[in-house]
């Protein structure tokens, strides 16, 4: 396997240290000192530095304003974001783009990417569900409305504006939880099942009517929000519903979780590392300690094995190149690589570092807050350790 990056995977490698160089983990309050919410914002300042260097739009095709790269040129972007703790939803709001591209109306593609492109919008996505363990789109029911001349009462002027000129929508109801950064979007991506059981995809404005918006604080101190649709009318432009939209958004989402774990545990071996080759015990650095030692290199395992499974399955994604299982099976390995590698990087350091390591003046229990944070969202290990079972249950390999 060729791990070798191109030059434009390359160029946005480079382009994307030099924005979050000026990024500091520290720079809101501590999430174990505030009983709420660690800021009421994303960070705006590095989301305009985002937006000068071309990073939000990426992913997107020439004709919107981008460089029409792929996920793997994200996973890099979104890796370098995470050893900063970069306070934006950068994957959030790449996703959805890449899934409005690929899906979506070419209309309101055309009206909304160049925005996000440059940083003018803010998208945002509810992939948890009502409660987070159950399928997303079952959290949340679209049910086609017929043209407003049909409906009694209404005629064409009271129509939805509708991009297909029928007058024709759809109308959403039920409740996403944990909408990473819904207060700070313009558009929310939310998933819905029809009568019919398909799922569908809605974009939303976030100050729609009956749209209402609760407040939630992750396990990272970040603000999120609890999406309630209450008769919800949308126009059938801003609705994908396209067979295997939701679910290629989804591994979008969860694949670039992977790239954030990845970047989050190579910050916090390095400065384990530094920690561990300045902190003396009987006149040696304890990074000398056989015992130390050992626990670093199997940490620096868990990241190698992190690594080849995001690409493997980033790779997946982007190429669409087959395999012996469906590339779900792929992105459920790195996953749970991802989750359970993360836990295991950040209590590692929490050990090697001591008492030292609890100290709210230094970075590390941020470092933990995300991590967990992390590790849980859009499915734990666990989880996804039942869906590959499942793959292969369903694939046998011979």
């Amino acid at each position: 396997m060729d791990f070798t990056f191109t030059e434009e995977q390359q160029a946005a490698i480079e382009a994307a240290r030099a924005v979050f160089s000026g990024a500091a983990p520290d720079g809101v309050p501590s999430p174990a000192l505030v009983p709420g919410a660690v800021a009421e914002d994303i960070d705006r300042p590095l989301w305009a530095g985002l937006a000068a260097g071309d990073l939000l739009s990426l992913t997107l095709s020439p004709e919107h304003g981008g460089a029409g790269l792929d996920l793997v040129a994200l996973c890099l972007v979104l890796r370098e974001s995470a050893k900063v703790l970069a306070r934006v939803p950068l994957l959030e709001t790449c996703a959805v783009a890449m899934a409005l591209q690929r899906y979506g109306d070419a209309g309101l593609a055309a009206e909304l990417l160049p925005r996000v492109g440059r940083g003018e919008l803010v998208l945002t996505v509810g992939a948890n569900g009502r409660t987070g363990h159950d399928p997303a789109e079952l959290a949340v029911t679209a049910r086609r409305e017929a043209p407003a001349s049909n409906r009694p009462g209404e005629g064409p002027g009271n129509a939805p504006d509708d991009a297909d000129g029928d007058g024709a929508g759809w109308v959403l109801d039920g409740v996403q939880s944990g909408v990473p950064w819904a207060q700070a979007a313009d558009w929310i991506a939310v998933p819905a099942h029809t009568g019919e059981g398909r799922a569908v995809v809605a974009l939303i404005r976030s100050t729609h009517d009956g749209v209402t918006l609760a407040e939630q604080v992750s396990t990272n101190g970040e603000l999120f929000a609890e999406v309630r649709l209450d008769s919800v009318r949308i126009d059938s432009r801003a609705l994908i519903d396209t067979v295997g939209a939701w679910e290629w958004l989804r591994a979008l989402l969860i694949t670039g979780t992977c790239a954030l774990a990845l970047g989050l545990g190579e910050a916090v071996l390095t400065m384990t590392s530094e920690y561990t080759g300045k902190r003396e015990q009987f006149g040696f650095p304890v990074a000398t300690f056989q015992s130390v030692a050992v626990q670093a290199a199997d940490r620096y395992i868990d990241l190698r094995a992190m690594e080849v499974t995001l690409w493997q399955a980033a790779w997946r994604i982007s190429t669409g190149a087959g395999g012996a299982l469906p590339a779900e099976g792929d992105i459920a390995v790195a996953k749970i690589w991802a989750s359970d590698g993360v836990r295991r990087v950040v209590q590692t350091a929490q050990h090697l570092h001591g008492g030292f390591g609890a100290d709210t003046d230094y970075p590390l229990h941020r470092f933990h807050a995300w991590a967990k944070q992390v590790e849980l969202s859009l499915g734990p290990a666990a989880a996804h350790e039942e869906a590959l079972g499942d793959l292969l249950a369903a694939h046998l390999l011979s």
